[in-house]
C-alpha cells in the first residue's frame, strides 16, 4: 500500500497538466504604457526648475525621440515583436527612472542645503509628482519583465510568473483565458507606493522583490522626507 501511494506522489506530472499561470495573453496595445511614459514626462516638465536644475528636461528629449517611434511602428506587443524594440522600450523606462530619482535626489539636496528657496507648494507639489511619476516607472517595470515581458506573454513558451495574482491561484475567479494587463501592474505599482509591501499581488522571483523593494524606498523617502519637511514649513 506504501508504494502505491509514493508512486502516485512522487510520478511525474501528467501532460497534459497546466499550470495556473500557463496561459497566454492576447496581443497587447502599447498605448496605455505609452500614456503612462507621457502623464510622467508632464509631471517631470512642470516640476520647479530651481529645485530641478532642468535636469528632467534634457531627459525628456531622450524619451520623446524614443517613444514616438516605437508607439507608432509597433503599437501592439506581441511574440514577434524585434529585440531592438524591446530594448528601446526598456530605455525609455530607464529615463523615466533615471529622471525621477534624479529629481528627488536634487530636491532632497535643496531641502538641507538651500532650505532659503524652498517654499511648501512648490514642496508639497514637487514630492507629488516624485510620488506619482515613481509609481508610473514601477508599473511600466512591473509590465515589462513579467513572464518575459507582454511580447513574450502572448505565447505558451513564455518564462515563468514573477508576479502572483488572485486570478492565477483561484481557480473560477476570473475567465479562463485571463492574463494582466498594464493597468495590473499599475495597480501593484500604486498599492505598494501606499502600502510599503505588497498587498493580494506576490512577487515571486528575486528581479520583482528588488524592484518593489526599490519602488518602497523612493516612496518612503518622499513621503518622509519631502512631505514631512513640508509639513514643518507650513508650520
Amino acid at each position: 500500500m506504501s508504494s502505491d501511494s509514493s508512486s502516485s506522489t512522487s510520478g511525474p506530472i501528467d501532460d497534459s497538466y497546466e499550470p495556473a499561470w500557463g496561459g497566454v495573453s492576447d496581443e497587447e496595445p502599447r498605448w496605455p504604457a505609452s500614456v503612462a511614459i507621457i502623464v510622467a514626462m508632464l509631471i517631470q516638465a512642470v516640476l520647479p526648475h530651481d529645485l530641478t536644475r532642468n535636469l528632467p528636461l534634457v531627459i525628456l528629449g531622450l524619451e520623446l525621440l524614443i517613444l514616438i517611434p516605437i508607439s507608432f511602428s509597433a503599437p501592439k506587443r506581441h511574440k514577434d515583436e524585434s529585440k531592438l524594440l524591446r530594448v528601446l522600450a526598456i530605455v525609455v523606462i530607464a529615463l523615466v527612472s533615471v529622471a525621477n530619482f534624479a529629481t528627488l535626489i536634487l530636491l532632497i539636496y535643496a531641502l538641507f542645503f538651500e532650505s532659503g528657496k524652498v517654499n511648501s507648494p512648490e514642496l508639497f507639489f514637487s514630492g507629488l509628482g516624485i510620488w506619482t511619476t515613481n509609481v508610473i516607472a514601477f508599473a511600466l517595470w512591473f509590465w515589462e519583465i513579467d513572464r518575459g515581458g507582454p511580447h513574450e506573454r502572448t505565447h505558451k513558451g513564455h518564462e515563468a510568473p514573477d508576479f502572483l495574482f488572485p486570478q492565477m491561484s483561484t481557480p473560477g475567479s476570473a475567465p479562463a483565458d485571463w492574463a494582466p494587463k498594464f493597468f495590473d501592474y499599475l495597480y501593484i505599482a500604486f498599492t505598494n507606493a501606499t502600502a510599503f509591501s505588497p498587498t493580494d499581488v506576490l512577487p515571486l522571483s528575486a528581479r520583482a522583490k528588488l524592484l518593489m523593494l526599490l519602488q518602497s524606498a523612493v516612496a518612503l523617502a518622499t513621503i518622509s522626507l519631502v512631505a514631512a519637511r513640508a509639513v514643518n514649513i507650513i508650520a
